[in-house]
């Protein structure tokens, strides 16, 4: 505008008319930027600018950079390529151009390129050492890098909790990385299964994907961590829902399988819940468990209890599967043991003692004593 003051005779406000538009749109493009919001209605304001440069007129250099760092702020992977084929236009022009080395080392650091980010942001750093931009960029992506790598030593050292701050303090360094902050996200959630600390991993996974819907690690920690919560049923359909991402996986079909044959154990009774054992637990723990309740839900000592005499029934079909090796085995591998015509019939082992191991209820009562 300033230009147009010096004309003689001063220009009509028609003739201004196009370039008072043209600032109109370059203000509201430097404005929605720097709100951080609506990034395409930065792109469609310099769009709209542009209309109004002359033919063969080259697109002003503050323009570009402005039109890159829209792109860089949408995070896409399109976008920011982008953004990469401007910086690298801009660095034909002039390979000393230290905002166009901070856009290029911006969109390497956006694509999980930090060591070559560093080297651009060094390059900016030469080029201009009072360039803030430059310096400010370097200490994020050094601090960041740092702090992952000090997360990794202690997850690799078992020290979980100690992992989960580290990966957490990273987080806070630059929340506008979604590629970075999903894979710590997927990190600290791997940390909190160590920790049985299943629901934040499966929130943690959750975020990670919501910022990168392509990182199927954080699906398959997810998946992970909703089998170690007993949701099979939830956790095969996340298992399907990656298969479909990548269906040459081969892991994939492997888990989806595992899953499936979880959820179908899972729908069935637990004999090892119903008689207090862990599943590791050996013969003699499960002869002990079994005396144990014998004396406890015997139908001699609760007459008229229905519901002792059905934990009594649930009880002896629970110790006759686990105390024979081969059907505990195949109890163990989800198999049908049980055909429900002959649940409970047990081969004539009824009459007065209910079922009941006579070797044991003998043995249990010789213990007892008088």
């Amino acid at each position: 505008m300033a230009t147009f003051s010096r004309i003689v005779p001063p220009p009509s406000a028609k003739d201004m008319a196009p370039t008072r538009e043209m600032l109109h749109h370059i203000k509201s493009a430097k404005d929605t930027l720097q709100r951080g919001s609506a990034m395409s209605m930065v792109l469609h304001a310099l769009d709209q600018a542009e209309r109004g440069l002359g033919p063969g007129v080259s697109k002003p250099r503050k323009w570009q950079l402005m039109r890159g760092e829209a792109y860089l702020k949408m995070g896409r992977e399109n976008s920011l390529g982008e953004a990469q084929g401007i910086a690298m236009s801009l660095l034909r022009q002039n390979n000393q151009d230290p905002e166009a080395l901070v856009l290029r080392g911006r969109v390497l650091y956006g694509q999980g390129e930090n060591e070559k980010a560093i080297q651009y942001f060094r390059m900016a750093c030469s080029c201009d050492p009072d360039f803030r931009d430059a310096v400010k960029w370097l200490r994020i992506v050094q601090k960041l890098d740092r702090m992952k790598e000090e997360g990794n030593t202690e997850f690799k050292a078992g020290r979980w909790q100690a992992a989960i701050q580290k990966y957490s303090d990273a987080l806070d360094i630059d929340p506008s990385n979604k590629s970075m902050n999903a894979k710590l996200l997927q990190n600290r959630a791997q940390c909190k299964i160590k920790l049985h600390q299943y629901e934040e991993a499966i929130a943690d996974s959750d975020r990670a994907v919501s910022l990168d819907p392509s990182y199927t690690k954080a699906r398959k920690t997810k998946a992970n961590a909703l089998g170690k919560t007993g949701n099979w049923e939830e956790c095969v359909r996340e298992w399907k829902a990656i298969q479909e991402l990548d269906p040459t996986d081969n892991s994939v079909r492997q888990e989806i399988r595992r899953a499936e044959l979880e959820m179908k154990k899972s729908l069935r009774k637990d004999y090892y819940k119903i008689m207090g054992l862990d599943k590791n637990a050996d013969a003699n723990d499960i002869k002990k468990a079994y005396r144990k309740m014998a004396v406890k839900l015997h139908p001699d000592k609760n007459p008229g209890d229905a519901e002792a005499e059905a934990k009594f029934k649930d009880m002896q079909e629970a110790y006759e599967t686990l105390s024979d090796p081969q059907k505990r085995a195949r109890y163990d591998n989800g198999d049908d043991l049980i055909d429900p015509a002959d649940m409970f019939s047990s081969g004539g082992m009824g009459g007065g003692m209910g079922g009941i191991d006579p070797e044991i209820l003998f043995s249990m009562m010789g213990n007892q004593g008088g």
